[in-house]
């Protein structure tokens, strides 16, 4: 049947369907470029012929079909299927039972009859049955983007409680941790302890109120998808087909902007802004000229490569750029990274050092455990069992995370404190000379671990010759 209304509507000469279809005395029809054409091409003065039943005519007048344009605009703009198959539909349009549409595109329904083919010109027509089920599948999709964005509100509004919790707690600890601190110190560090507090008030204030401000926003969105999911339930509850689709274009406006992504990730409160040796801290902030450490390290001449050069008291370190020393091989020593690990682990308490590192180019300082490998090319990262921070390409600063993770360092360091809290699981590395934070790693010890240095390799050019030093307490 298809075929046969399709042979109807094509013009003998170009064999397409009709453009501006024109009769001329006879009972068939011609395309207007397409008559004209081929009466072009015969005699100039002569008698013009019909190409189907070659009757001639003298001086023959074009007449114009508008009935036959109609039926091959609205053929062109309705798809054939879908007119063919409407025909059965048990939907029909008010006024003509015979021929009833959906137009996908603007979800609404059509009358073959009653609408302007031109109004859905390249859109997307087809069956009230198969308009069903792809509204139907359309709306399943977005209810179940719906009910995974409620998923994830939930669970994003659940880790902000806690955090929000969380960060309450830590907030409150701080502040005996810096009363406990600054009480140990004369009566005129009083200001100081009244100005960090205040500042830690101020982190607390502005943390607090960042986590309020995405519970309100993600409870907000929440409510929006709860009632995309409500709308889109009521409408797929609706029974009758017709009355399905017919609101259609409302339900989906109504929709509009109620699926909402969640990327939330927990974010820690700063607390290592006020933890660390926090009396060291607050002490070199009054006396810049003295820099003593609590701690006096030194390193493990056994665990250092061949190439390292270390002090008689063991507290300086550096690339001797010469043939391997001849010394004693030994499991614990480094055989191609040039490290050494420090002479003292730790399985408790609480430790800090410096190192003096000025002048370098290249370096890595941190903490690695007992079991560590020591032989062969070595991945120094967290998963291997190091826990350190590098400066690189002569100005950088990385921890060395798994990518590294770029430091935002000011100016150039010359000395590195290093802080271990053994039983929290703590390893926070700050700017020495004015105790600003660089970089902290939380981790669970199990194992002794030791203080790690590598002073890197030095240069033919003069670069990176420098040692690392061990900074001393001298009071």
């Amino acid at each position: 049947m298809a075929c046969c209304l399709k042979d109807e509507l094509l013009c003998s000469i170009c064999l397409s369907i009709y453009q501006d279809p024109v009769s001329f005395g006879c009972e068939h029809y011609f395309c207007r470029k397409c008559i004209t054409e081929h009466w072009s091409r015969q005699e100039p003065h002569g008698s013009r012929d019909c190409p189907e039943c070659r009757r001639t005519f003298a001086d023959p007048l074009l007449s114009p079909s508008l009935k036959l344009s109609n039926i091959v605009e609205r053929y062109s703009a309705f798809p054939l299927d879908a007119i063919l198959n409407a025909q059965r539909s048990s939907y029909p349009c008010k006024d003509h039972e015979k021929v009833k549409l959906f137009c996908l595109t603007d979800k609404s329904l059509v009358c073959f009859f009653c609408d302007e083919p031109a109004l859905h010109e390249q859109h997307q027509v087809t069956t009230i049955d198969e308009a069903f089920e792809e509204i139907q599948r359309e709306m399943k999709e977005q209810l179940a983007s719906l009910q995974e964005s409620e998923k994830g509100h939930t669970e994003a509004l659940h880790l902000l409680q806690r955090q929000l919790t969380e960060t309450k707690s830590s907030a409150k600890s701080l502040r005996a941790t810096i009363g406990d601190a600054f009480e140990r110190l004369h009566r005129f560090l009083r200001e100081r302890q009244k100005s960090m507090l205040e500042e830690l008030e101020m982190d607390t204030a502005r943390k607090l109120s960042d986590i309020e401000h995405k519970i309100q926003c993600y409870s907000q969105q929440l409510r929006d998808v709860k009632e995309g999911i409500q709308i889109l339930q009521e409408r797929l509850n609706e029974t009758g087909r017709h009355d399905f689709l017919e609101g259609v274009a409302v339900t989906s406006e109504r929709v509009k902007g109620k699926i909402h992504e969640t990327n939330l990730t927990y974010e820690d409160f700063p607390t290592s802004k006020y933890m660390g040796p926090l009396q060291y801290t607050i002490w070199k902030s009054l006396f810049q000229d003295i820099s003593p450490v609590p701690a006096a390290l030194t390193l493990d001449p056994i665990t250092a490569h061949q190439r390292l050069i270390l002090s008689d008291d063991c507290t300086i370190v550096a690339y001797g750029n010469l043939h391997p020393q001849p010394l004693q091989d030994s499991a614990r020593r480094f055989d191609v990274e040039v490290s050494v690990l420090g002479a003292e682990g730790f399985v408790s308490g609480v430790h800090y050092w410096e190192v003096m590192v000025s002048e370098k180019t290249q370096w890595m300082i941190g903490v690695a455990n007992e079991t560590v490998s020591r032989k062969g090319s070595i991945q120094i990262q967290p998963s291997r069992g190091f826990y350190c921070i590098v400066m690189h390409d002569g100005n950088q600063y990385s921890a060395c995370t798994e990518p590294w993770t770029r430091l935002n360092v000011k100016n150039k360091l010359e000395k590195v404190g290093v802080f271990l809290d053994y039983p929290k699981g703590l390893l926070i590395f700050y700017n020495a000379d004015d105790m600003s934070w660089l970089y902290t790693y939380r981790e669970k010890f199990t194992s002794k671990v030791f203080p790690y240095f590598s002073p890197g390799q030095s240069h033919a050019n003069g670069k990176n010759v420098q040692p690392l030093r061990i900074n001393t307490v001298r009071l």
